[in-house]
């Protein structure tokens, strides 16, 4: 296999490679950062920078400014005056057990004599370099060829997600040794594939005596790493039979070797203690919270909470288990001769975390690992499983799934369905595989890949959710405002709200009429709408979701910084909650909707701006004069009822107003600034899902070119074939007529492409 090399936009970099893994070379950081200059790429990596700088501070700064017995919970139990590592008897007995294996706890005897204080500061620091290294190693050993640009960026956005993730979160919070496992099984695996580069493949010659002793030494240095790894977290153990099924078979027996050292020797200095974890706990299961919590992501617990306990549950897992095992082995065999080592670490690790009795949040760093496998044979397809697995990894399940019942095992079960998912399931792409460096191209006229969108309409609505129920409640604050917009609705003569709630109030058949409304279509409208644009007109929906997304993003911005009280909460002035009737305005905590969501969020009303999105999507997809009529009369009708149910104010269908304007402005804007404008989109080559020339023949014939059979349509997005929005003309207005020919811009005299 022919080494990699790191590329830049015009050819290989020049300046030598040392290699950590077959896959994935450990680089020499390419060049100075002065090379990026003052680009859009040297901003963007000075910006990437600061963030994983600024999400590192917040965590430690989160674990330090806690009170004594909040914060390394774990740690300061086990190690504390009463802990069990510090007073004489068994360390899994009492309230606070110890959870780790029983060489981890003699390792960690020594703190004891620590000064709690001290010990703090120290582990919380000790942890962040640990994540550092881990973050440093993941990027250095991305399987290559990558550009220069990759390589630069790969190492903050790394740290970045590791800080973000669940399993590092948890492990700051509660001071646990899980950080230092994967490390050490990362170095010793992907050391091997420096090592084979070095010195040929295992079993081959090697040129004298030195150079097999050196080969020797260093597989049974990793093989040590490994051990070591799999003393503290026995589920690493799996990879011993990793090492041995690849050629490393020295590493092999090194490792099971080192295992069994440690092993034993804190069997002989905690006989008791030994004995309880591998043969009463069968290797420390039900040890800690209990076994079917959800924050055991194991196939044991999924078990437990399916509600398999006893014989069955045993007689399954001993099913799928060594299935598990297999499968991943197999498959991370395949990857690590492909040269991926990398993603044959995290493969094994997925397994790992499924098989193990118990993987609690602090050990499922594993999957987080799996985001270096590439899937899809088109351009839009390749973000959909790092989207999967990052949303997987940083959020909690629930916010994955909806709130309905049948969906609550998946949501519980995120963890372990993505572990499973990368361990057993998923095809990633070999690098011999032509859609490797070259994937498909999804033009902007090509339909987006449906997981994908629905994993962010369903993260865009958790957002909308988390910042709605979390933005300023004040209730004095939110009144204030509140009195604002009625002076103001006052002074300009427009506080027609109190008029439209008494008609409503008084009128049955409008006041039910006007609840069904309020609560019914702000959702179910927009959604069919978008439903139709995507299987009907795929180039249309890039634009028009764009524009709802950045109108959307707009009104959480303004719930956040204007939080506004609506007139049914306003006392004292006679309004009227005609869907909730009355409400006891004494009370600082009045209304069953209050424990819901944050019901100060009234500025800009989303009601009025998401029926006026609805307006201009078919008011752009119809002529037809009933059609747009109806469009029309939706945000109008939209705006008397939020006014006559009391939720709004006129203003706030002002802001509603003001936010879709923005958005589709925003909307325009990305187009053009990716090359898709009026000026340029006549020029620019369109791609599908059917080939560059496909496309752009496509885009010619809807521009109105000669030969042409189908009316005006958007022009290209994204000329580089990615999954982006649709050009503004797609929705916001009709599509220009063609250029006429003349002299070629010095973008279109042949500047040299670069490989990204």
């Amino acid at each position: 296999m022919a080494a990699e090399t790191v590329v830049d936009g015009e050819g290989p970099d020049r300046g030598g490679e040392r290699h950590l893994s077959g896959g994935g070379p450990l680089r020499k950081l390419p060049g100075p950062w002065g090379r990026l200059g003052f680009s859009r790429a040297g901003m963007l990596l000075a910006g990437l920078w600061l963030l994983a700088l600024a999400l590192a501070v917040r965590q430690a700064a989160a674990v330090l400014r806690l009170p004594r017995d909040e914060r390394l919970v774990d740690l300061f139990a086990w190690t504390g005056d009463n802990g069990v590592l510090r007073v004489h008897g068994s360390l899994y007995d009492g309230d606070a057990a110890f959870t780790g294996t029983p060489f981890a706890g003699l390792a960690l005897k020594p703190l004891t004599r620590a000064a709690e204080q001290g010990l703090g500061v120290v582990w919380t620091f000790g942890t962040l370099l640990l994540v550092a290294a881990v973050g440093a190693v993941a990027a250095r050993a991305l399987p290559g060829p990558v550009s220069r640009r990759t390589a630069l960026f790969a190492l903050p956005a790394a740290l970045s997600l590791l800080v973000l993730s669940v399993p590092v979160r948890n492990t700051f919070h509660l001071g646990q040794t899980s950080i230092l496992p994967v490390l050490l099984v990362l170095v010793g695996w992907l050391a091997g594939g420096a090592d084979r580069r070095r010195h040929g493949p295992a079993g081959g010659p090697i040129a004298g005596p030195r150079g097999q002793a050196a080969v020797a030494l260093a597989g049974k240095a990793q093989g040590v790493l490994i051990g070591v790894a799999g003393a503290l977290q026995p589920a690493t153990l799996l990879f011993v039979p990793l090492l041995w099924l690849t050629g490393r078979r020295r590493a092999a027996v090194s490792g099971a070797g080192t295992f069994l050292i440690c092993t034993l020797a804190a069997w002989a200095a905690m006989p008791d203690d030994s004995w309880t974890y591998w043969v009463h706990h069968v290797a420390g299961a039900g040890l800690g919270d209990a076994a079917d919590a959800t924050a055991n992501q194991s196939l044991h617990g999924a078990l437990l909470r399916a509600g398999l306990h006893g014989a069955p549950e045993v007689a399954l897992l001993a099913v799928l288990v060594p299935a598990v095992g297999w499968l991943a082995l197999r498959r991370a065999v395949r990857y690590a001769r492909d040269g991926q080592l990398l993603l044959a670490a995290a493969v094994v690790g997925c397994a790992a975390v499924a098989a193990s009795p118990t993987a609690w949040q602090h050990q499922q760093l594993w999957v987080l690992l799996a985001i270096v496998g590439r899937v899809g044979r088109r351009t839009g397809d390749r973000l959909v499983w790092p989207v999967f697995v990052v949303m997987v990894m940083t959020l909690d399940g629930s916010a994955l799934v909806p709130k309905i019942a049948a969906f609550g095992m998946l949501g519980e079960n995120a963890v372990l369905l993505a572990a499973l998912l990368a361990s057993c399931v998923v095809p990633f792409l070999l690098r011999e595989a032509p859609a490797w460096a070259a994937p498909q191209p999804s033009g902007p006229l090509s339909r987006p890949n449906l997981m994908l969108e629905l994993l962010l309409i369903r993260v865009g609505y958790w957002a909308y959710s988390y910042v709605r129920g979390h933005a300023p409640d004040s209730r004095s604050l939110a009144e204030g405002h509140g009195h604002q917009i009625l002076t103001a609705e006052r002074f300009l003569h427009l506080d027609v709200e109190h008029g439209l709630n008494k008609l409503a109030a008084r009128t049955e058949w409008l006041r039910e009429a006007g609840d069904t409304y309020y609560t019914t279509f702000h959702f179910l409208v927009p959604i069919v709408l978008l439903g139709f644009l995507y299987v009907r007109r795929a180039p249309q929906y890039r634009a028009a979701r764009t524009a709802l997304s950045f109108a959307t993003l707009l009104g959480l911005a303004g719930f956040w910084l204007y939080p506004l009280a609506p007139p049914r909460l306003m006392p004292g002035l006679g309004y009227i909650d005609t869907a909730h009737g009355p409400q006891d305005l004494s009370d600082p905590d009045f209304g069953a909707l209050t424990q819901l969501s944050n019901q100060y969020a009234a500025m800009p009303s989303l009601h009025v701006g998401w029926s006026l999105w609805c307006a201009i999507v078919v008011f752009l997809l119809t002529r037809n004069r009933w059609l747009r009529a109806l469009g029309a009369l939706y945000p109008l009708l939209t705006t008397f009822v939020v006014m006559a149910t009391a939720n709004h104010y006129l203003l706030d269908a002002v802001g509603g107003v003001a936010v879709v304007t923005a958005g589709f402005y925003a909307q325009r804007r990305l187009a053009r600034i990716r090359g898709t404008g009026n000026r340029t989109g006549n020029r620019t080559a369109g791609t599908s899902a059917d080939g560059p020339d496909r496309g752009a023949a496509g885009c010619d014939r809807a521009a109105g070119s000669p030969g042409g059979r189908g009316g005006p349509a958007a022009p290209p997005d994204a000329p580089d074939g990615s999954d982006g929005p649709a050009g503004p003309d797609a929705v916001s207005g009709a599509a220009s007529a063609p250029s006429p020919p003349g002299p070629p811009s010095s973008a279109d005299r042949g500047a040299p492409a670069r490989r990204d």
